[in-house]
């Protein structure tokens, strides 16, 4: 996915508190991370989400939304924006704050993260706190708030490995979940089908069928093909096909290699079979999909 978080803002209020978030570009999806306290996210569909500490919300197509106190309580004190720390800090209290809520991003490049992204539902709500199966998250949550709280050499550094790590396990923790029904994390959260995903992944080029596929899985063919069937909405040689168009999708971004090479390494030995499924599945041809994403020098 070549995703990256970062971490934007930290956010100490007291008493009423409003701010308005406006929608992001495609490829940015917005979080809030409730260190301390409780907040209310207000969505543009009209429903409100609560937000209480140790808990994280994703907004992963980028939506508007207001957060605020959850009292609807006058608004106290304008809000400022400030901070000599890790990062800036908006308040509006001198002070003990009531909240503690850190605002960020993760940043994806469109085309190899669309399979993961709309995996995903418009608002992704998980208790850190609750996610028994992952102590990973909440020591992450600790390292945070210590570095925000008491500021360190190499600080942005560590925030920012940090950020990608937590997106990582939030992904987990919902693949494991009931609400990844039907979808690419459902896929990867099941021990023996994810064995299969991941075979596809690492050898896309493969002449892979069913059976191949099953014997990854360590399971019968029909099995491999009911069980399938019961946690994505495509077949798996649906899924093969996604997955190699977004795989070449990478490596055309990172500029690297020529279209033919890129079409061998996902199973086809034809430039021309290749742009055509291509351009059928990331609405571009190899080529205008390059122009349009490459990736930047690094300096």
């Amino acid at each position: 996915m070549q995703i990256r978080g970062s971490l934007d803002l930290r956010c100490l209020f007291a008493g009423g508190f409003a701010v308005d978030h406006q929608p992001l570009m495609t490829g940015e999806a917005p979080f809030h991370l409730m260190l301390e306290g409780e907040a209310v996210v207000d969505l543009p569909d009209g429903t409100s989400q609560r937000l209480v500490a140790g808990e994280f919300l994703l907004l992963p197509r980028g939506s508007a939304h207001l957060v605020r106190d959850v009292r609807r309580a006058p608004l106290s004190r304008p809000i400022k924006l400030g901070g000599e720390g890790l990062l800036p800090v908006r308040s509006n209290t001198d002070g003990e704050a009531e909240v503690d809520l850190l605002c960020g991003r993760f940043v994806y490049a469109p085309g190899s993260a669309d399979l993961i992204m709309r995996s995903l539902p418009d608002v992704l709500h998980l208790s850190l706190e609750r996610a028994e199966a992952l102590d990973g998250l909440r020591g992450i949550v600790s390292l945070l708030r210590r570095e925000v709280a008491q500021p360190q050499p190499g600080g942005v550094a560590l925030a920012t490995v940090l950020t990608r790590a937590l997106f990582v396990l939030v992904l987990r923790a919902y693949g494991q979940g009931d609400g990844a029904r039907m979808s690419f994390l459902a896929l990867l959260g099941d021990s023996r089908l994810s064995r299969a995903v991941t075979a596809m992944l690492r050898d896309p080029g493969k002449g892979w069928t069913v059976s191949l596929l099953a014997e990854q899985a360590a399971m019968s063919r029909a099995t491999f093909a009911r069980q399938f069937a019961l946690k994505s909405d495509r077949s798996p040689m649906e899924l093969l096909a996604v997955l190699r168009m977004q795989l070449a999708g990478e490596w055309l971004r990172q500029g690297q290699l020529a279209i033919g090479d890129v079409a061998e390494r996902v199973g086809y030995q034809s430039e021309s079979a290749f742009g055509k499924a291509f351009l059928q599945h990331m609405g571009a041809t190899p080529a205008h999909f390059r122009r349009q994403h490459a990736q930047p020098a690094a300096s």
